[in-house]
């Protein structure tokens, strides 16, 4: 795109797709190449409502109902858009500045079923129940969520998520970090902001002491400790792991809040609502990591490009008349992503899926 070397040529057999020419190889192809809707004969309308609702939190099986399709090709829809979105936003979240940064994990009840131990149809309807955990980082002042997974709550799974934050924040932009208490994030957190120092000799003689990984000196890291009692909770206590207690209020005190994760916790109440495969007391569970990870994908660009946040909205100078006879519109509507800024306008689905992702360059070597 943008090099000057495609030329229309018109729209086979009357579809709404038009074919282009590549001068320099030769080549005819449909401009919907490299999107969910190449070789697709579904109207693009039907594509995009069925992603709407799982979007929402409606199930494969509600959704297929309500649109009339087989629930194999509405899984095979979300399983294309979950790859096409996953790239989406790999593609827009890299070098973002945040001052802060919750995370935390969701407890979900995931079906387990062996690949090949029962057909499609048996499949759908078995729930064998096995616990996961979908972990969580985002930026509580623009709503942006970083990172999302799916795994055991376990080191490495710790250590994964925080790899994808350090992966999505700028060079240098180590933020505050807010999490319950998790013991692995302080090993996670270490790991990624961490350097070697070589602490001074205490006495003339003897050896000299060996060098530690510890903390960068701007890294700080709080954790919320809930003490619960018969399901209730009775007491909330902080605990500064790095950095110090005046440095974490400072950075708070931008913003006017205090130490807590309640923005998280409120990020966990929407997953729930949107994504069908964690909602509590449901009959539509996944059956296993994957098919969880491909609504976790649809949801995280949903809820970074589409949904506007009504606390991020921002007043117009002016007022602006509707053309009908409700009241003028006095705000802009604004998205994660726009707080962030890393786009400019409200996305829609048929945008997302209609945007071609840029080849991404292979790694030459670990």
């Amino acid at each position: 795109m943008g090099w000057g070397n495609l030329r229309a040529n018109g729209h086979p057999n009357s579809g709404p797709w038009r074919q282009l020419l590549c001068v320099v190889c030769r080549r005819y192809f449909l401009e919907t190449l490299g999107t969910l809707f190449h070789s697709k004969r579904t109207s693009v309308e039907l594509i995009v409502r069925v992603h709407a609702c799982l979007a929402e939190g409606l199930g494969i099986r509600g959704t297929a109902r309500v649109f009339e399709v087989d629930p194999n090709t509405v899984l095979q829809w979300l399983v294309a858009a979950a790859e096409q979105l996953r790239a989406f936003s790999q593609h827009f979240l890299h070098d973002v500045w945040v001052r802060q940064v919750q995370l935390d994990e969701l407890f979900a009840l995931l079906s387990a079923v062996k690949e090949g131990a029962v057909s499609e149809a048996d499949a759908i309807e078995r729930l064998e129940r096995s616990p996961r955990w979908v972990w969580v980082a985002m930026d509580p002042e623009s709503k942006l969520l970083l990172a999302i997974d799916v795994g055991n709550r376990t080191l490495a799974m710790a250590q994964r998520v925080v790899h994808q934050v350090a992966q999505v924040l700028a060079p240098g932009c180590p933020p505050l970090f807010l999490t319950d208490g998790f013991k692995d994030y302080r090993t996670a957190l270490l790991t990624h902001y961490g350097q070697w120092i070589q602490r001074p000799r205490r006495q003339d003689k003897g050896p000299a002491p060996k060098p530690r990984w510890m903390p960068l000196p701007h890294v700080l890291y709080v954790q919320v400790v809930k003490t619960l009692r018969r399901r209730r909770l009775v007491r909330v206590s902080h605990r500064v792991v790095f950095g110090t207690l005046a440095a974490v209020e400072q950075v708070l005190a931008a913003c006017g809040w205090q130490i807590d994760t309640a923005f998280v916790e409120r990020l966990n109440l929407g997953i729930r609502q949107r994504v069908a495969a964690v909602g509590r007391r449901v009959t539509t569970l996944c059956k296993g990591e994957d098919g969880v990870r491909h609504q976790l994908g649809l949801f995280h660009a949903y809820h970074n490009f589409c949904l506007a946040h009504a606390s991020l909205r921002v007043p117009l100078l002016q007022p602006v008349p509707t053309n009908g006879t409700g009241s003028v519109k006095q705000w802009r509507p604004c998205t994660p992503a726009m707080a962030a800024g890393l786009t400019d306008h409200v996305w829609t689905l048929r945008e997302m899926l209609l945007f071609r992702v840029p080849p991404w360059p292979q790694p030459v070597g670990l």
